[in-house]
């Protein structure tokens, strides 16, 4: 078994303080969204709780995944990581929450799965019953729909407060330090966006993957229930099952750092191109330069600098995150 991931009972609706929303370490928070119309609905049945959701449904198309019984939930690769188990269709919400209702009783349904879609712009309404106060915070509010379904462990750059509206899940978090031991998959070939772990928590093949049993001793897990929410820092990894033959979770996403900064996987991409295969010597001076410039800069490595002439290693701005990514798309044009 894995361990527990640490709870706080939030049934008395207090708002989140701002040390929880900044934690670097995941929390359970029970009872968090149980006052919601749409747990209620979801408490009586499921299908009060589609009766619900249609309420708000104004002819939005989503993309939806759509998988043969034969993966079982499980959203993930072919066989060969050429492509998919899964296929991507847009469609109109509603035709989802059709095809759902016509494989509830299935012993061995196939797999449907909407995931991460704007509930303003899918369930315009939606969130005037049922949202969380965040603060300042200018969080994304995603919808996820689904019957039973396994999504590998994944890691996101934004903060994640995620909200079990109708049926079960089960998180599966890992530290950001298991990376090596959990066999992450293709950076630029992704089932959503995201890398993945190649290895499938259900059946951990570990004479194919030995050092995951190193990660899973690192393991924490919470099942939650409609009314439920978690806290997931920003860079853990998560793996994430719906229980249920109905399943919707509202999430929110916010960064804490300023709009202009671009996400870091492009740096690691544009590293893959220009550091990885250089000789080690070079590789260890590119290390040192990236500490003292990025990993352990505290604005001392100008100070010698007219600050008139620092340029970019002056305090970036929204002005001059412009100027510095203008600059390097010149200088990747050749």
């Amino acid at each position: 078994m894995a361990k527990p991931i640490a709870e706080v009972d939030c049934s008395d609706g207090a708002p989140l303080p701002d040390a929880l929303l900044t934690a670097t370490t995941p929390v359970v928070l029970r009872g968090l969204v149980a006052h919601w119309p749409m747990v209620r609905a979801a408490r009586e049945s499921q299908q009060a709780a589609d009766a619900y959701l249609r309420r708000f449904y104004r002819d939005a198309t989503v993309m939806a995944m759509h998988g043969a019984p034969e993966i079982d939930g499980r959203i993930f690769y072919n066989d060969d990581l050429s492509g998919f188990n899964f296929s991507m269709q847009q469609v109109r919400f509603d035709a989802v929450l059709d095809a759902l209702r016509a494989h509830q009783g299935d012993a061995r349904p196939p797999t449907l799965y909407v995931g991460s879609t704007t509930i303003d712009a899918c369930l315009p309404g939606f969130r005037a019953e049922n949202d969380v106060t965040l603060g300042e915070r200018d969080a994304l509010a995603s919808i996820w729909v689904g019957n039973r379904t396994r999504i590998p462990a994944h890691y996101d750059l934004p903060d994640n407060l995620a909200c079990v509206a109708a049926g079960r899940r089960r998180f599966t978090l890992f530290p950001p330090e298991q990376l090596a031991n959990l066999y992450i998959g293709p950076l630029d070939l992704t089932p959503a966006g995201q890398a993945v772990s190649l290895v499938d928590l259900a059946a951990p093949d570990l004479q194919r993957y030995p050092r995951f049993a190193t990660a899973w001793a690192h393991a924490q897990q919470a099942e939650l229930a409609a009314g439920d929410a978690i806290f997931i820092p920003s860079m853990w990894w998560h793996h994430i099952e719906a229980l249920d033959s109905f399943n919707v979770l509202v999430n929110y996403w916010w960064r804490q750092s300023p709009a202009y900064m671009d996400t870091p996987a492009t740096t690691l991409l544009h590293a893959l191109l220009t550091m990885r295969d250089l000789p080690p010597a070079q590789r260890q001076a590119w290390q040192e330069i990236f500490r003292h410039y990025v990993f352990e800069s505290d604005g001392s490595e100008a100070a010698h600098i007219p600050e008139a002439a620092r340029h970019v290693l002056a305090p970036l701005d929204d002005a001059g995150a412009r100027m510095l990514r203008a600059h390097l798309l010149n200088r990747m044009k050749r």
